[in-house]
């Protein structure tokens, strides 16, 4: 008997799970948006809600199904964290893909670059590049120099 493994193969410890109104429009949506490959969808019995799809963004794993307040599914907004190897690109197809800009990609103190978009459900994407690896103390330096240019009027 072959033994089973606690994780399935393509899945990390954690998985994320979004439950929103529209999840087929959703997946055409991450699929424009951050290139996102549809693995599994699993409508229910009437054929016109998702109960449950898996599509893979990059390496990591995201689960989407249809709210379905009746099973204890309600629709909820998330926000998640999306790393590419080009955020200004992914920050303009997303947006091409109808995500609202919340921030346009510019660099940041901890060695990141980064954007941030909602989808129409209200999901908060933050999408980054790492692009300058900081020791402690140059991340530390860096931080208190931003928290002093917060204060200046």
């Amino acid at each position: 008997m072959a033994t089973v493994k606690a994780i399935p193969d393509g899945l990390h410890t954690v998985t994320p799970q979004i439950s929103i109104e529209g999840a087929a429009e959703a997946i055409d949506f991450l699929t424009n948006a951050f290139g996102a490959e549809e693995i599994v969808r699993a409508p229910d019995p009437s054929g016109k809600k998702i109960w449950h799809s898996m599509v893979r963004i990059g390496n990591s794993m995201l689960f989407l199904n249809d709210a379905a307040p009746e099973m204890g599914w309600p629709a909820h907004p998330q926000k998640l964290w999306l790393y590419s190897e080009d955020v200004d690109g992914m920050y303009k197809r997303a947006v091409a893909a109808g995500a609202k800009s919340n921030m346009e990609p510019a660099d940041m103190f901890w060695g990141d670059r980064m954007a941030r978009v909602t989808d129409r459900w209200n999901n908060e994407w933050s999408l980054a590049q790492h692009v300058k690896d900081l020791t402690r103390e140059e991340m530390a330096k860096a931080q208190d120099e931003f928290v002093a240019s917060m204060k200046k009027p």
